[in-house]
């Protein structure tokens, strides 16, 4: 939808029942709706992104800033550090706590040209190229990130645990936070964690046990067993190839049924998150509408909006 105006897409989506939207403002999902530079020097902006927001009935859950701010490039990572810094200053200006973005993900050495994804503990190269990306580049770099948003009052820099960069799942995101501090937590994607093996709802639960679930991204996958028994799933082949890939980010319900989802609704109220769960529509299957609108349908199913009743019969 980042080719139809703001007021076109926010109108839509209340007539949906949507209540908070995301907004990209650089990195990897570019800025249509939200400029961060622009809307910083123009503080009537800002308050005509507030009235459209308004309008609709729509509550801002984040900014996102998804990018590589540690690329071996180092052109590219100032320009996403940029991104990043000022997501969080249009942040403060929007009285926003969160902000969304990717770990990142640097090259093997300071002379790299590309980066270096690193899933195996040997040859001995590959630990060693860690202990040069977190200790050199990754924790460094999330200190000072982290503290600047700290001082604008950004408190949850919320990190979406993607293959290919140094946080994927659970162990790298609280190793992260461990090394950093309270401000790094996770955007909570299922759908990237579902085809490694990972059972959502065990990492939900330790996630939520660290206070570290700061956002949540609703989007599926389904996982082919005929070719993951062929090929297993760390698959290289294009996103279009659907037929011959061993997994597909699908929409919600195309990939885990009512149940499975119900299952991370109440688990996540069990850890006491209360926040969004933001659509995100990667399915090539279906079309941006009508991926949005069946996710909608099985949300609103599982969705619990009632505060808990008192238990009675304990």
């Amino acid at each position: 939808m980042s080719g139809q105006p703001l007021e076109q897409v926010a109108g839509y989506l209340k007539s949906l029942g949507v209540g908070a939207i995301e907004l990209g403002c650089g990195g990897y999902p570019g800025n249509a709706h939200c400029d961060s530079v622009d809307l910083l020097a123009n503080p009537d902006k800002i308050d005509h992104l507030n009235q459209v927001l308004d309008k609709n009935d729509l509550e801002l859950s984040a900014l996102s800033m998804h990018g590589n701010p540690i690329h071996p490039d180092k052109e590219f990572a100032a320009a996403h550090a940029k991104d990043q810094q000022n997501a969080v200053l249009l942040a403060e200006k929007l009285g926003l706590d969160t902000v969304i973005t990717f770990s990142g993900c640097p090259g093997d050495s300071p002379g790299a040209k590309y980066p270096n994804w690193v899933t195996c503990a040997w040859p001995p190269d590959y630990p060693e190229i860690l202990r040069y990306q977190w200790d050199e580049v990754l924790v460094p770099y999330w200190k000072e990130a982290a503290a600047f948003a700290r001082d604008h009052g950004v408190t949850k820099i919320a990190l979406e645990m993607h293959p290919g960069f140094c946080v994927y799942n659970t162990d790298s995101l609280l190793r992260l936070r461990d090394a950093v501090g309270p401000e790094i937590g996770a955007n909570y994607d299922p759908s990237h964690l579902w085809w490694q093996g990972i059972d959502v709802p065990t990492s939900i639960r330790e996630i939520g046990k660290a206070g570290a679930m700061h956002h949540f991204h609703a989007k599926d996958t389904k996982i082919d067993p005929q070719n993951t028994r062929r090929t297993g799933v760390l698959d290289t082949r294009p996103y279009t190839d659907e037929i011959n890939r061993s997994w597909l980010f699908r929409s919600i319900g195309y990939g885990h049924g009512i149940d499975d989802w119900k299952e991370i609704v109440s688990e996540l109220r069990l850890i006491g998150y209360d926040g969004a769960l933001s659509i995100e529509h990667e399915d090539s299957l279906l079309s941006a509408n009508e991926g949005l609108e069946k996710g909608i349908d099985v949300l609103k199913q599982a969705l619990v909006t009632e505060p808990a009743g008192e238990a009675y019969w304990a």
